[in-house]
């Protein structure tokens, strides 16, 4: 390769070198993965190899992939890895799309450096934050997530037109995502509107929904065979419970008799309504056989959710408003505990569970929670320091709306209809898919501060597909035959 072909990559290159060494420090420092609440759940899921009765199980099949190695420390840099290209996908993205709207010319060597540059600098929220890296370190499905979704965005929109083979990949991997967070389930609408805007034709369309269904169906047969129900996961209805219990009163829902147990309480005011009524002693599933994975549990959550969504619509949406603007403070707050927030962090002091250890022993390696110094006091000296506000987030998901809008004026003249299809041919799919990630919990579980990373990525690439100008195509040249003798004879000359 040419030194002149990679220079206008050095940015990112520098990016990429801040992002590879913190994540190599992280791993020497913190060997082992950081645990959270579900992570025991997923590392069952992943030992038995059997669908998780609580949520999908996209992750545990990779954990499953890599449990022959017997090294948890070979697992988070796997996911460190992921997080790196899902940074690696945003740079791509956006350095097309400045290449094609500004290709290098002999007139133009000045404009060399803009694509990287601006591609480099919109990778900065995905590579950098501490929160990103954190996630990424945690037995936890995000990350992976997030790279699987960005994926299929990558996939839509690799082409103007999207070719048949495009769409398959992009509903397989729509599909992969949504095996890991059902979060992604309704995203696929939007891969598919998304093709249809940028022309992809009936193929294209029908290869992605196709590529889509196949692994769905697949899991769900899976899933059967192990519980003897066509489900995604045994408690599909109780998060949603958790969502209506913010804001249910029973004195306006009126529930019957037997629905009544599920009347929200809660003793401790430092935690959410949502979290309390899920996993805490305040919770009415400890009154219910089976508890969240009975169907009785199940059965009465789910009516007593859409009881209240029905009796209260107004307040039920000011729940989901008021939970998705909580990703835009300027500091996390201490929600949906005072404690859950640190567990997104890289900790000071060790902390290990005898049901960890167990885990950890059957998984086949050595799953203890353990801060190596000095490496440790590097994380969280950069942990201190290097911190991306969520007001960034909202910053970068404003500017991706409004950054078309320069584009209304070409040739002097004012074109309004120009930059809503410049906008809807390429940033609508990324920037609708962050807010749909901002949205969907705020709207089917409750706001949690992981939630908001996997968000970050889509509305990076959103701002720079917005802010680059469309490609105009060449002129064509009018038909050979349509030309005159002489015009053709001096045209085989030229070429000659």
């Amino acid at each position: 390769m040419r030194v002149r072909s990679v220079l206008p990559h050095l940015p990112f290159l520098g990016v990429l070198a801040v992002a590879v060494w913190i994540r190599a420090v992280a791993v020497l420092a913190y060997p082992a993965p950081l645990w959270f609440g579900d992570s025991p759940g997923y590392l069952e899921a992943a030992i038995r190899f059997r669908p998780d009765e609580t949520r999908p199980s996209g992750y545990p099949i990779l954990l499953w992939l890599l449990k022959p190695f017997h090294s948890f420390g070979l697992m988070v840099s796997v996911q460190h890895a992921v997080g790196v290209l899902t940074g690696v996908l945003v740079y791509v993205l956006v350095w097309r799309a400045g290449r094609a709207a500004w290709p290098v010319t002999d007139d133009k060597r000045r404009r060399v450096w803009l694509p990287g540059t601006a591609a480099a600098l919109l990778t900065v929220p995905v590579l950098i934050p501490v929160h990103q890296i954190a996630l990424e370190h945690m037995l936890m499905s995000d990350s992976l997530f997030a790279f699987l979704l960005l994926a299929a965005v990558t996939a839509v929109l690799w082409r103007r037109r999207p070719t048949w083979w495009l769409g398959a990949l992009a509903g397989v991997l729509t599909a992969c995502a949504s095996l890991t967070r059902t979060a992604g389930l309704p995203l696929v609408a939007l891969i598919l509107a998304a093709m249809l805007i940028r022309r992809a034709g009936w193929r294209a369309c029908a290869a992605a929904a196709v590529a889509f269904v196949l692994p769905v169906a697949g899991y769900l047969v899976w899933f059967h065979a192990e519980y003897g129900q066509y489900k995604l996961a045994k408690a599909d209805q109780v998060f949603l419970y958790g969502r209506t219990a913010a804001f249910a009163d029973c004195r306006v829902i009126r529930p019957r008799p037997e629905l009544a147990i599920m009347c929200p309480e809660r003793s401790d005011p430092r935690i959410s309504r949502s979290f309390s009524v899920m996993w805490t002693p305040d919770s009415p599933f400890r009154r219910i056989p089976g508890w969240v994975y009975g169907e009785d549990g199940n059965r009465l959550a789910g009516e007593f959710a859409w009881a209240a969504i029905k009796a209260q619509p107004v307040d039920y949406a000011e729940v989901v408003v008021r939970d998705t603007l909580r990703a835009f403070t300027w500091h996390r707050q201490p929600y949906p505990t005072p404690w859950t927030r640190l567990q997104y962090e890289f900790p000071e002091g060790e902390a290990w569970s005898d049901r960890q250890a167990r885990l950890a022993g059957r998984y086949g390696g050595d799953g203890e929670t353990r801060v190596v110094r000095p490496w440790a006091g590097q994380v969280l000296a950069y942990q201190d320091h290097v911190v991306m506000p969520g007001t960034i987030l909202g910053v970068l998901l404003l500017a991706g709306l409004a950054g078309a809008v320069p584009h209304a004026r070409s040739n002097g003249r004012w074109r309004l209809a120009r930059p809503v299809r410049h906008w809807a041919a390429g940033a609508l799919l990324p920037w609708g898919t962050s807010l749909a990630l901002l949205v969907i919990p705020a709207a089917t579980a409750d706001f949690d501060y992981r939630y908001v990373m996997p968000a970050v990525p889509f509305a990076c690439v959103a701002l720079g597909l917005a802010l680059f100008p469309s490609l105009r195509p060449p002129p064509v040249p009018p038909p050979r035959e349509e030309q005159r003798p002489e015009s053709r004879e001096k045209i085989d000359a030229e070429a000659d």
